[in-house]
C-alpha cells in the first residue's frame, strides 16, 4: 500500500507540476501576446504619427502656396493701381494741353482781331489825313508789336501742339 500511496503522491505531483508548467507557459504566452500587442499598438501610433506629420507638412505647404498666391495678387493690385495712376496723369496731362492750347489759340485770335482794328483804325485816320509823320510811324511801330506778339503766339501754339501731339 505504501508503493501505492507513493506511486499516487508521485503522479499527483507530477500532475501538479505538469499544470503549474502550463500556467508559467500560458503566462509567457500572455506576456509575449501583451507584448506583440503593445508592438502593434505603438507601430499604429508610430503610423498615426507619421501621417499626421505628412499632414502637416502638406497643410503647410499649401499655406504657403497660398501666402505666395495672396502676395503676388498683392502686387499685381499694386502695380495696375500703379499704371492707373500713370494713365490717369497722363490723361490730365493731355487735358491740361489741350485746354492750354485752346488758351493760345483763343489769344491768338483775340489778338489778330486786335491787330485788324488797328489796322483799320489806322487806314481810315491816314486816309482823313489827321495824322502827323510822328502819328503815322508811332501807329506803324504799334502795329509792327502787335504782329510780333502774334508770330510769338503763333510758335506758342505750334510749340503747344507739338506737345499735344508728343503727350498722344
Amino acid at each position: 500500500m505504501m508503493k501505492g500511496k507513493l506511486f499516487l503522491a508521485t503522479l499527483a505531483l507530477i500532475g501538479f507540476q505538469l499544470a503549474k508548467a502550463q500556467e508559467v507557459t500560458t503566462a509567457m504566452d500572455s506576456i509575449k501576446t501583451k507584448e506583440v500587442e503593445l508592438q502593434k499598438q505603438k507601430d499604429a501610433e508610430k503610423a498615426q504619427l507619421e501621417q499626421k506629420l505628412k499632414e502637416d507638412k502638406q497643410a503647410y505647404k499649401e499655406e504657403k502656396e497660398r501666402e505666395k498666391e495672396a502676395e503676388k495678387a498683392e502686387k499685381e493690385k499694386k502695380r495696375l493701381e500703379k499704371e492707373k495712376k500713370k494713365f490717369e496723369k497722363e490723361q490730365n496731362r493731355i487735358a491740361s494741353a489741350e485746354k492750354s492750347l485752346a488758351k493760345l489759340k483763343d489769344k491768338q485770335s483775340k489778338e489778330m482781331k486786335k491787330l485788324d482794328k488797328m489796322q483799320e483804325k489806322f487806314s481810315r485816320n491816314r486816309a482823313k489825313g489827321k495824322m502827323t509823320p510822328v502819328e503815322i510811324e508811332k501807329e506803324n511801330l504799334n502795329i509792327t508789336k502787335q504782329q510780333l506778339k502774334i508770330k510769338e503766339l503763333e510758335e506758342d501754339v505750334a510749340k503747344a501742339e507739338k506737345k499735344l501731339s508728343k503727350l498722344r
